[in-house]
């Protein structure tokens, strides 16, 4: 399977050396909802994934890719320090000028 560009920056960024990497990923009016918060630009999205992968030590590893009404889907295996894990979640991305605009994880 291949990802665009920016959603595998995103899959492949480690923590915490990759951070300057997967905010680049991101538009400056790109938006994140994860776990009912919302995060805005690229700055405060570099800070969630950064808490986060310190919180829950997690890699997720993509399943399948799909296109639904203008968005990328990702269906992806989370695994890490949190209940249930593994989980299969899904990431949908918005893509716009070969960077990540808005994401939703659940």
């Amino acid at each position: 399977m291949t990802l665009p560009a920016p959603i595998q920056t995103y899959f492949t960024a480690q923590a915490p050396q990759d951070g300057a990497a997967l905010a680049a990923a991101f538009a400056p009016d790109a938006v994140v909802l994860d776990e009912g918060a919302t995060h805005n630009g690229p700055q405060a999205i570099r800070l969630w994934w950064l808490a986060a992968k310190a919180k829950y030590r997690h890699s997720a590893e993509p399943l399948d890719l799909t296109e639904t009404g203008g968005k990328t889907v990702v269906r992806a295996r989370v695994s890490g320090e949190f209940p249930g894990s593994p989980a299969v979640l899904t990431f949908t991305f918005g893509l716009a000028d070969d960077r990540i605009r808005d994401l939703r994880i659940g």
